[in-house]
């Protein structure tokens, strides 16, 4: 990102901080009586003590407001030993690792029950061993974990079936590691809140936590509030409409204002995807620097707090005939089209092995190799379809 702007990463990197700071001022604001953390509080490759004694002044805050804190600590936080040093003062509670345990809060009618990873690669359903329910209190559980289907791209650590917690006999299960909000079910109510801040394009929209009042022993209202300082949005264009390399310029301006307009005043990361079926399809794959540049141009004039984080050409020519061209252009056409992904993929993964074998030990290249395997197949057949076509001319 520092090559593109370097305010922009610095931006990025101080965000997740801002978005916490912003989860202290709305939890004081609100009255709220406790927060809960269900995990990952760190980062797995954190290398000094500074985003501790952050977290350690933050949570601080909290204590002086009257606020307690519960939290687990997730797979990344196992990794780290001295996050169990730090000195977080009497009125926050980490729940062990070694077993789940519960905490009465009889003042609000309430019991919390959790438990910490005592390593990061934990694989067995530990929810299996939180504790019964406590009559006549409203009972929480914190888990981090990767509720069956709802994994994604996330490790499966500490898994678990919604039906699995939705029998357990708790009024509430708040939810960690998946990034994504989701409200699982109701009654009683499953949630992730998702992670505060987005940290990379694939985390795009609204980030924050989740509001939660109740009233008797019942859930009377589940908010989630957005927390996020730096919003990350994947705005495809599709420019089938257009006739000339200027038109899909003027679609680009016209769709990058919406987007900032809809990032309710927060800082704006883009990935532009351009998509559609046109023949404009190799002149922009040709021109893809250009592209960028007048992309960059455009975010430029609208505000300082638009960026662009990638610009991706996903514009496919138009349908071929059904009858093959007999000329030696359309016969080597047809043989770009013949080729199939399968056989992309499988030479372009030989390729990325050979490159790793030759990389350093711990170079740290998987988010180039997810880009290569997103890109190289479609821009493979454009790029050959391209070249053929200004021969032909």
């Amino acid at each position: 990102m520092a090559n593109k702007s370097g305010e922009f990463a610095a931006r990025v990197d101080e965000a997740s901080r801002r978005a916490f700071d912003n989860l202290v001022e709305v939890a004081i604001a609100e009255g709220c009586r406790f927060v809960i953390l269900a995990g990952d509080i760190f980062d797995g490759d954190l290398r000094n003590m500074r985003t501790g004694l952050f977290f350690v002044s933050r949570v601080r805050r909290l204590t002086d407001a009257g606020i307690a804190v519960f939290m687990v600590l997730g797979n990344h936080d196992a990794e780290h030993a001295f996050i169990r040093k730090l000195d977080l003062g009497p009125n926050v509670e980490v729940f062990s690792a070694k077993a789940a345990d519960t905490v009465r809060l009889p003042d609000v009618g309430v019991a919390l029950h959790g438990r910490s990873f005592p390593r990061a690669d934990l694989t067995d359903n530990i929810a299996r061993d939180y504790p019964v329910p406590v009559s006549g209190l409203f009972n929480i559980g914190v888990l981090h974990t990767a509720c069956e289907g709802r994994e994604g791209p996330h490790a499966r650590y500490a898994p678990c079936s919604l039906e699995q917690l939705v029998n357990h006999g708790y009024q509430y299960w708040a939810l960690g590691h998946v990034h994504a909000t989701e409200v699982l079910n109701e009654h009683p109510f499953i949630v992730y809140p998702g992670n505060l801040q987005g940290r990379h394009p694939r985390e795009t929209g609204p980030k924050g936590a989740m509001i939660v009042t109740v009233n008797d022993a019942e859930v009377v209202d589940i908010e989630h509030r957005a927390l996020d300082t730096v919003r990350w949005s994947s705005v495809i264009v599709d420019v089938t409409p257009a006739s000339a390399f200027s038109d899909v310029i003027d679609t680009l301006g016209v769709a990058l204002r919406a987007a900032f307009n809809e990032a309710d005043g927060r800082a704006l990361a883009v990935r532009l995807i351009l998509s559609g079926s046109s023949p404009l399809s190799g002149e922009l794959e040709l021109r893809r620097h250009e592209l960028r540049d007048r992309a960059f141009e455009i975010a430029a004039s609208i505000s300082d707090d638009l960026w662009i984080e990638r610009v991706q050409n996903a514009v496919s020519p138009p349908m071929a005939p059904t009858t093959l061209d007999q000329s030696v252009a359309g016969l080597i056409a047809g043989e770009i089209a013949a080729i199939g992904e399968v056989e992309i993929r499988a030479r372009l993964e030989k390729t990325l092995s050979d490159i790793r074998e030759k990389m350093p030990a711990g170079a740290r290249a998987d988010l180039l190799f997810e880009r290569l395997r997103d890109e190289v197949p479609s821009q493979a057949r454009m790029i050959a379809a391209s070249l053929l076509a200004i021969g032909s001319n």
